[in-house]
């Protein structure tokens, strides 16, 4: 039978936060020998269906939503077209009127006896206001949260992923909370810029598979049943699209193969878009083997962050990159927080994955893989015009970077591996 959970009474964001640095331990991904010879992106599909344990699913349509002006429009829309079950897991949930109106659309349908199963973790989310819980909890929703803090022993692994499905036919993933912060049009510094993916198609099933891993570890239940899982999806699309979910606690670091992966097989171009790029020294002997191989390595980070310590310890590394040829741009209208890749202008990812070691070896993670040359130029467009809003580092000027500077990044190296 399900009963009360516990919600983040008395959880102070400080105190969270320094007990994850002091629970954290050296955690790293594995050492991956790669091939010298990968196939294209275009046919990448195999060996990461081989490492990843994911299937490409043919017959999908993938939307690209761009920002909470797109985003939260359509996963309201969907929310109330709900029949059957929504299945729902984020990792920031926060306060302001859509956070609200979301609540609110999901206690209204459980009202109307839809089954609605939410799932926040236990850090990410502790913003979010007590009432809501109550209003979904009093509505007949099921709130789960995630790995609390007061639990010793995962307190350093969070939940990352972000998954909404609607009935087991439409589902939604990215890299975007819930809150005010990712309202607007992610132009003005107080709007985030984000991407999310709206999917409908066979592909759906292996996000709501995602969510149900996540929910039986948190709340002990396994989802069964039609309502969950309905009978497979007709085609609705012409894409190829393939879920990967790494989870690092239960020894899986499939996301971090996928990034890697991805680039060594690159022959033309790579396009980064992340808030957050540590690579690890892996992962930047692998983009320098592309530039040195002809492609064109772009990567788009912050100006602004929430954390100014991520973006000391990112700037401290990018000395090696640029020397080999690697483009680093910063972007300045506002908090830069969408994680994308795209290679070659036919294989994308969307996801909630940073380039950094805590959602490698630590966070559990989700991205969506796309192989379809439309949605990666109309991705590589998107890029190209945050770029139009971005500023060039250039090797000199970062180099001529002052002493206090240096300072500070010197100070932080020992967290590295925490962020």
């Amino acid at each position: 039978m399900r009963g009360p959970r516990p919600g983040f009474a008395g959880q102070a964001p400080l105190a969270a936060a320094l007990a994850i640095f002091a629970a954290a331990c050296a955690h790293l991904p594995p050492r991956v020998v790669l091939p010298s010879a990968l196939p294209t992106p275009a046919s990448l599909g195999a060996e990461l269906e081989a490492y990843t344990s994911s299937s490409v699913v043919a017959g999908n349509r993938v939307d690209l939503l761009l920002n909470g002006e797109q985003i939260f429009p359509a996963m309201l829309e969907a929310v109330r077209s709900a029949r059957h079950t929504i299945t729902f897991a984020q990792y920031a949930y926060g306060q302001g009127p859509v956070a609200n109106e979301l609540v609110q659309a999901l206690a209204e349908r459980c009202r109307a006896g839809v089954g609605v199963d939410v799932l926040l973790d236990g850090f990410g989310s502790l913003q979010i206001p007590s009432e809501f819980i109550a209003d979904l909890r009093r509505a007949g929703c099921w709130v789960v949260i995630f790995h609390p803090l007061d639990r010793p022993g995962t307190i350093d692994h969070r939940n990352h992923r972000r998954i909404l499905v609607i009935d087991g036919r439409i589902g939604f993933t990215g890299g975007a909370g819930v809150g005010r912060k990712w309202t607007g049009d992610g132009r003005r510094g107080d709007h985030w810029r984000d991407t999310d993916v709206r999917v409908e198609g066979p592909v759906v099933a292996e996000l709501q598979h995602a969510f149900a891993e996540n929910w039986r570890d948190a709340a002990g239940e396994i989802l069964v049943g039609a309502a969950y899982y309905p009978p497979a999806a007709p085609p609705r699309g012409p894409v190829a699209a393939q879920v990967i979910a790494s989870s690092p606690l239960a020894g899986r670091y499939e996301t971090y193969e996928m990034f890697l992966l991805a680039i060594e097989a690159a022959r033309r171009s790579i396009h980064v878009t992340t808030p957050y790029f540590l690579p690890n020294p892996a992962l930047t002997d692998a983009l320098i083997r592309a530039v040195r191989r002809g492609v064109r390595v772009v990567v788009l980070t912050p100006g602004p962050i929430d954390y100014n310590i991520v973006r000391r310890l990112s700037r401290a590394g990018f000395g090696r990159l640029l020397q080999a040829g690697v483009e680093i741009h910063e972007y300045r209208p506002a908090l830069l927080h969408a994680k994308t890749l795209t290679v070659d202008g036919v294989w994308a990812t969307v996801g909630s994955a940073n380039l950094d070691n805590r959602s490698f070896a630590i966070n559990a993670e989700l991205n969506l893989v796309v192989y379809d040359a439309d949605f990666a130029e109309r991705l590589d467009r998107v890029f190209a015009d945050d770029l139009r809003y971005s500023e060039p580092v250039e090797y000199a000027r970062w180099r001529a970077r002052g002493l206090g500077s240096r300072l500070l990044e010197l100070l932080a190296a020992p967290l590295r591996d925490l962020m």
